[in-house]
Parts: C-alpha cells; sequence; structure tokens
C-alpha cells in the first residue's frame, strides 16, 4: 500500500484505449490510491475503441486539480474527444502548472498539448502525435517512458509497465518528500 492516501484522476472519453485506461486504474489501485474516474460531463459512461464501458465518478467541472496529486490520461482516439470539453483542458493545466503528476501515453499527449504542458519538456507518445508536441515547443523522445519534472509519458501499451511504475515511484517519493 505505497499509494495509501493517494488520490488520482484518470480522464475518460469515447474511444479510449482499454489497456491504456484499465491498466494504470488496477496498478495504482493494488498500490493503495485511490482513482477517480473524471469524465467531460456529457455522459455517465464511456465506451473503449473496443465497447467496453467505463463509469464516470464525476465530471471536469466538478473537479479541481487540488483535490489531486496527479492526472493520468490515455490514449486511443479518446484524447482528441477531450480537448474538445474546455473543463477537461483547464483541469489537466491547473493540475501540471500546480506542480501535479500529469501523464499521458499514447495520443493521451494532445491532452499535454491542449494544455500547455510540453513546451520546454522532454516528451514522448505515439509517433503520430510527434509534430504536434514539436510544434507545442516539446523535444519528442522515442522511449518507453520519459519522466521530465512533473510530466510523465510512454508511447504505446507495450509501455505500460515501465509507465505505471514510473507513476508509482514519483507519486512514492511526492509522499516521502511531502512527509520531511
Amino acid at each position: 500500500m505505497r499509494l495509501k492516501g493517494k488520490r488520482v484522476a484518470l480522464l475518460i472519453e469515447d474511444d479510449y484505449q482499454e489497456l491504456e485506461a484499465w491498466y494504470p486504474v488496477l496498478r495504482l489501485q493494488e498500490e493503495g490510491a485511490t482513482v477517480v474516474i473524471v469524465g467531460s460531463g456529457r455522459k455517465s459512461t464511456f465506451e473503449s475503441k473496443l465497447g467496453y464501458p467505463m463509469k464516470v465518478d464525476r465530471s471536469a467541472d466538478e473537479v479541481k486539480a487540488d483535490e489531486f496529486d496527479a492526472v493520468l490520461i490515455p490514449g486511443g482516439f479518446a484524447p482528441d474527444h477531450m480537448r474538445l470539453s474546455r473543463p477537461m483542458v483547464d483541469f489537466v493545466r491547473g493540475a501540471y502548472e500546480s506542480g501535479k503528476l500529469t501523464a499521458a501515453i499514447c495520443h493521451g499527449g494532445w491532452m499535454l498539448v491542449s494544455a500547455g504542458a510540453v513546451r520546454g519538456r522532454k516528451v514522448t507518445g505515439y509517433l503520430p502525435i510527434r509534430d504536434d508536441v514539436v510544434n507545442a515547443g516539446g523535444e519528442w523522445v522515442d522511449a518507453e517512458v520519459v519522466a521530465d519534472g512533473n510530466v510523465i509519458t510512454s508511447r504505446t501499451p507495450d509501455d505500460l509497465p515501465a509507465f505505471a511504475r514510473q507513476i508509482v515511484e514519483y507519486l512514492e517519493r511526492s509522499s516521502v518528500s511531502s512527509a520531511v
């Protein structure tokens, strides 16, 4: 229970990539974190690319960055839908600007771009978003996981073990530093 007391928001929208949402949720819960599923507010359940449902706990216009230790953004085509929700983009920006862990995998980097969280940062993601990251001022790195300050990114489902491990380690370190 290395993350007992930690609160993590996982953003969700239709067409999310199943593993990129469920793997981190289960891994973080396994470590004792509370994971809150945050949707755009347009409905209470969203379906993955393959039709697997994920129920929303709260909508983006009901949450504030200071309620959480981290925000996680899965990939698939969900981030393209998320970018259309101003409350979701503002939530990610608020988390990033307040120094909270802001993590994205695959197409999730699109939300980091929209929230202004890649400028001056080393970032990775699914290769097709490379131009968006670079044009937003990020430095593209092709690696399974890239950690730069409070931003952690990964490329694809194959990178999930490294992605989740890095998130758990970051949140565990932040527990130690806040206890000192």
